[in-house]
């Protein structure tokens, strides 16, 4: 059972992560090749294919059981008055996730994925990030063996989403903290803040960069949190460890694992985002990244939702590549 202990272990396990099955991948690729149709007609379906045949370690990929977990936290931040809802609406929402009643269920049901819903110390909130640091180190670590221990091993692929008012702001903020630039292109409307709040949360921001500096690695958890973050890079080792891909949901799962690319980028290499959300510092985050979402559809609700779309694609891409005749199997000539 994964246990981190302090950071250095999580750094080691980070350093240590397997790679994809190259072999594998050649041999899907070449598979892929000679199904009925021009290489390449299918576009990024094509790539979806090949890349769960490299992570999953078989050249036709199964997506039988998919895993959705969905991390809620609470944030000191919101002590500064950078959301308009109150706290309490992380707790409700958790139970209406629980009841079958939010978006990610309906989703989830459609595309086929198993719901398991991870509250994290909702009534102790991370420290306010502009008077100190956000996390204990042993409250970090805590949350991270919490996401990694939430991952089923056996899972064909992981979709990861999140839920904690406030959260935008620190996702924010862990994005300015490891790629810098001006916090204005980082920060958005998050759960529907007008314009002076969004003001107000780039001044709070800046406040926090001020005193806590850049971070490019997991300490930038420790300064700006939060539990459900550091809960998201737990469960993305845990799954890498398990040779399971994974989908990122929007802006705030993707800040999340900013600092595990701060620290080693091929970090992320066996995670897909979702969708590009409608928060306009995702756009700039999946750039510094390197990475290119499924979907674009102006969404911007988290919980996974973005992710759970994703994966009825990927399951047309599976599809395609495990069932479709080669031109030899189809009595094809000329190909």
């Amino acid at each position: 059972m994964i246990s981190f202990t302090n950071l250095n272990a999580v750094a080691e396990a980070v350093r240590a992560l397997p790679s994809k099955h190259e072999a594998v991948e050649a041999e899907a690729l070449a598979h892929q090749n000679q199904l009925t149709k021009p290489p390449g007609a299918l576009g990024r379906l094509e790539e979806l294919a090949v890349f769960l045949a490299s992570w999953q370690g078989q050249v036709k990929p199964s997506l039988t059981t998919a895993q959705a977990v969905v991390f809620a936290g609470n944030h000191g931040i919101c002590a500064q008055g950078v959301n308009p809802f109150p706290q309490d609406v992380t707790a409700q929402m958790v139970a209406n996730f629980t009841s079958g009643g939010a978006a990610i269920n309906q989703l989830c049901a459609v595309s086929g994925a198993e719901l398991n819903i991870v509250p994290l110390s909702l009534d102790t909130p991370t420290a306010d990030f502009t008077k100190q640091e956000a996390l204990s180190e042993d409250e970090l670590c805590a949350a991270m063996t919490t996401g990694a221990r939430a991952v089923n091993p056996d899972a064909d692929i992981l979709l990861l989403g999140e839920m904690g008012i406030g959260n935008s702001t620190v996702s924010a903020a862990l994005a300015a903290s490891v790629f810098g630039g001006d916090v204005a292109r980082w920060v958005g409307a998050g759960t529907g803040s007008d314009e002076a709040i969004i003001a107000h949360k780039q001044m709070v921001i800046e406040r926090g960069l001020k005193r806590h500096g850049s971070r490019a690695d997991l300490t930038a958890l420790l300064a700006f949190g939060g539990r459900e973050q550091a809960a998201i890079c737990g469960a993305v080792i845990a799954a890498r460890m398990a040779s399971v891909p994974v989908i990122l949901d929007g802006f705030i799962c993707s800040a999340a694992v900013a600092p595990l690319y701060g620290m080693v980028p091929d970090s992320l290499d066996h995670c897909l985002v979702g969708h590009v959300s409608a928060e306009p510092g995702h756009k700039h985050l999946l750039a510094a990244m390197d990475k290119s979402a499924i979907l674009q559809l102006d969404m911007r609700l988290g919980e996974g939702t973005g992710a759970a779309v994703a994966l009825s694609v990927l399951r047309g891409a599976t599809a395609c590549h495990n069932q479709m005749a080669t031109f030899e199997s189809a009595g094809v000539v000329g190909a």
